[in-house]
């Protein structure tokens, strides 16, 4: 073969990898329009009643993914079992949170089972499956970051930490001592965290979690950051909201607000960068567990946590 020839034969598989090459002017293209995160609602009467099922909160379409997501990083959803019935779960993620609504039962792994009733919470490591039995009727809250590790186009190759089980028992106690310590804050709750990550004490490398309590008659005042946050009513009254807007007013007032209900068994996003502040005008305490994926994005030092 000619030496041109050969060297035109070389080239051309080199050549079709152009094919995908593009080139952006930075000014337009900068600031990418990303799809809307939005705040959005699903209701305790999606798990209420009915078969053993897995109810996704699926929003893949508004966020233009091939793949269920709930926010960009994480997938989350209500698990409802009858007594007595069982139901296997298949997540590819790195990080799993259950939230126990009601119920009681028991969630079986290669490595061995994990008790849980109404109220305790525990977290998974990356594993091929989990098979969760009831004992009683029970609905159980999840959470886990199967969408950030389906955007990257991996699956897990080790365990980053072992099963968790933070028990009803153990949250109550942590929470009563932090409200004996006073209740004029803006916050008043337990971080819920895992020995393996001291840099971000959050609850695994990609989630956090806060167990936090508004009491009867308290506003917690305006703030934001930017993670997404999958807020989860534990426990609430009549009349106990968050107001959730874009800006705040010279006094951190937040202008044109979303009132998202607080109502047990109910979850409600947060968008991130937007601002929210928390009412409880009740006679009762209400307790809310935001899920975030502020493992991650504080790993990357962009939380931006602030109070208005």
């Amino acid at each position: 073969m000619p030496a041109a020839a050969a060297l035109k034969s070389a080239f051309e598989p080199a050549q079709s990898w152009e094919a995908d090459a593009q080139f952006k002017e930075y000014m337009s293209a900068v600031n990418p329009a990303m799809p809307r995160i939005d705040v959005a609602a699903f209701p305790a009467a999606l798990h209420a009643e009915g078969a053993t099922r897995l109810i996704p909160f699926d929003l893949s379409a508004a966020l233009r993914t091939a793949y269920p997501a709930t926010t960009p990083n994480l997938y989350a959803g209500y698990l409802r079992l009858k007594a007595g019935e069982q139901l296997r779960t298949e997540f590819v993620a790195a990080s799993q949170l259950f939230f126990v609504v009601s119920g009681s039962g028991c969630t079986d792994l290669d490595n061995g089972s994990l008790v849980w009733h109404t109220g305790d919470l525990f977290t998974l490591p990356a594993v091929d499956s989990a098979l969760h039995q009831a004992v009683s009727d029970s609905v159980l809250f999840w959470v886990n970051d199967a969408p950030l590790l389906r955007y990257l186009g991996v699956t897990p190759n080790e365990q980053r930490f072992k099963p968790v089980l933070y028990t009803q028992a153990r949250i109550t106690e942590a929470l009563n001592q932090v409200r004996a310590q006073g209740e004029d804050r803006n916050r008043v709750g337990v971080l819920l965290s895992n020995p393996n990550f001291p840099t971000t004490m959050t609850l695994t490398h990609t989630l956090w979690s806060l167990y936090n309590i508004l009491p009867q008659g308290v506003v917690q005042k305006a703030h934001r950051h930017n993670s997404v946050a999958i807020d989860h009513c534990v426990s609430a009254g009549p009349d106990t909201y968050t107001l959730i807007g874009k800006d705040v007013d010279a006094d951190g007032n937040i202008l044109n607000p979303i009132k998202a209900m607080w109502v047990a068994g109910a979850t409600f996003i947060t968008p991130p960068g937007w601002w929210h502040s928390h009412h409880n005008d009740s006679n009762e305490d209400a307790i809310v567990l935001p899920i975030q994926d502020a493992g991650l994005v504080m790993n990357m030092q962009v939380l931006d946590f602030r109070l208005a």
